[in-house]
């Protein structure tokens, strides 16, 4: 039986009378919370999952409930990142800790450190709700896997990175065949596993395609299914169906089968088996090549034999050269018997032809035929010359009309401080009068355009101008008369 004690010393069992000290709501609260953490410093609850949330500063709340009662229940974050699974609302689970009071609202709660699924059957009956609730999605559709790439290049392993799987896989791949390969280190196993990998998963298929790899492992080592709990989690599976690059998932034993498993292109019973899978063996890969050279080179050479016999039939067919070349043979030699006459023949006529020639080439002849074409060529310069000269004549008239014209340009004044004045529409004013008629004028320069508006236009008044004085000798010389 607890026993409580008030400020002036007296047990809280005694007789309560008139005289009697009286507690205060804190001594109260605070008595009530010592009585409860001492009689209840740990215990195991069993219960239903309701209510759950998790606060932004990390700790989780939740109420565990019954048919017939419910108790509030806290998981600090300490705690709440060890947890071997993700809490969610109608699961049934055996809560470990100790209980508790908040004297700030008069309620307990039971502070949880431990938490797990209350037997295999709840967590296996949850494994079957998400798995068919995936499946209803068609994540797991055979439609959506793809063929592993042949001979990676580089492959991607999302898995701990001081484990000993991943030594397994790298020591495996180094037999068969070495290649690179890109380590996400993340953590297989607690609250913050399923969020890691996925993470993994997702920044493969960001990285550039330079970089990214040809294939994805997903891999882990054996354990209970709550230690590969993470690996059924809903975020994991969407990621690894999401996946633009081909996985292999290897998770656990090769009794143990994960949500993953399913969403993945290719399941491997053990992450050393991934290895294989992935990578073929290359002293296979070089026997193979020699063995297809070898029956390349056989049947090319079988092919050439046949034809060698293909050629000797054909050739039994045909009829004797004598027969089928005979009247060639015969045209030959009769037109190897008059090559030589017609050779002489021509090489005769050539002589007459040049002696007939050399005749003409006498010096007197020659003298006659140059002095016809020193005549001929002298005549054929005169009209050379003169059409050079009027050349000349036409080049200078034109320098002069092309002199007259740049003078003549009425763009020539502007440069020497001359304005050209225009109205709105581009049309030039020649006179005041014209110009005392608009109301927007254009004063055009040799380096711009102003624009002048006119306030009351007038009819510009009438210049007089002075009049031409005549020119008299006696002007300069006054004295003569």
């Amino acid at each position: 039986m607890a026993t409580l004690v008030n400020p002036s010393g007296l047990l809280a069992d005694s007789p309560a009378g008139d005289n009697a000290a009286p507690f205060t709501v804190s001594e109260l609260s605070g008595a009530l919370k010592r009585t409860v953490e001492s009689a209840f410093g740990h215990v195991r609850v069993r219960g239903e999952i309701s209510g759950f949330k998790r606060h932004a500063s990390g700790h989780c709340y939740l109420t565990l409930k019954d048919d017939r009662a419910c108790m509030d229940g806290v998981i600090w974050k300490g705690c709440a990142g060890m947890l071997r699974f993700r809490p969610e609302d109608g699961i049934d689970v055996v809560a470990t800790g100790k209980l508790t009071t908040f004297p700030g609202r008069s309620k307990y709660q039971l502070v949880i450190e431990a938490l797990e699924l209350a037997g295999q059957g709840a967590l296996m009956a949850l494994l079957d709700k998400r798995r068919q609730a995936l499946a209803a999605e068609g994540l797991f559709d055979t439609s959506r896997k793809r063929r592993l790439p042949f001979l990676p290049a580089r492959i991607g392993v999302v898995t701990s990175p001081t484990g000993a799987v991943i030594r397994d896989i790298l020591h495996r791949l180094a037999d068969r065949c070495p290649t690179h390969v890109l380590v996400w280190p993340v953590a297989v196993q607690g609250e913050a596993a399923a969020g890691q990998v996925a993470a993994a998963v997702t920044g493969f298929n960001d990285l550039p395609v330079a970089t990214r790899p040809d294939l994805i492992i997903v891999a882990r080592g054996g354990g209970s299914i709550e230690d590969l709990w993470a690996f059924n989690e809903e975020i994991v599976v969407r990621a690894i169906a999401e996946s633009a690059i081909p996985t292999i998932s290897a998770v656990g034993h090769e009794t143990d089968t994960t949500l993953a498993d399913h969403a993945a292109d290719v399941r491997a019973p053990t992450p050393t088996a991934a290895a294989e899978i992935a990578m073929p063996v290359r002293a296979e890969l070089l026997a193979q090549v020699r063995e297809l050279s070898m029956r390349i080179a056989r049947c090319v050479r079988r092919a050439h034999e046949r034809a060698g016999e293909q050629l000797q039939v054909s050739t039994r067919r045909l009829p004797e050269p004598a027969g089928l070349l005979g009247p060639q043979r015969q045209r030959l030699d009769e037109l190897g018997d008059r090559l030589p006459r017609a050779l002489r023949s021509e090489v005769a006529y050539a002589r007459s032809e040049f002696n007939r020639a050399s005749g003409g080439l006498r010096p007197a002849v020659l003298d006659g035929l140059v002095r016809a074409r020193r005549d001929r060529l002298a005549r054929a310069r005169l009209p050379a010359d003169a059409m050079r000269r009027r050349f000349q004549d036409m080049a200078a008239r034109l320098d002069a009309l092309w002199r007259l014209a740049e003078l003549a340009h009425p763009e020539k004044p502007l440069s020497r401080g001359f304005a050209r004045v225009t109205a709105s529409d581009g049309a030039t004013l020649p006179s005041a009068a014209a110009a005392g008629r608009e109301t927007r004028l254009r004063l055009i320069f040799h380096d711009g355009e102003v624009a002048v508006t006119t306030v009351d236009p007038v009819a510009p008044a009438r210049v007089e101008r002075p009049r031409r004085r005549v020119y008299s000798p006696s002007d300069d010389q006054p004295g003569l008369l």
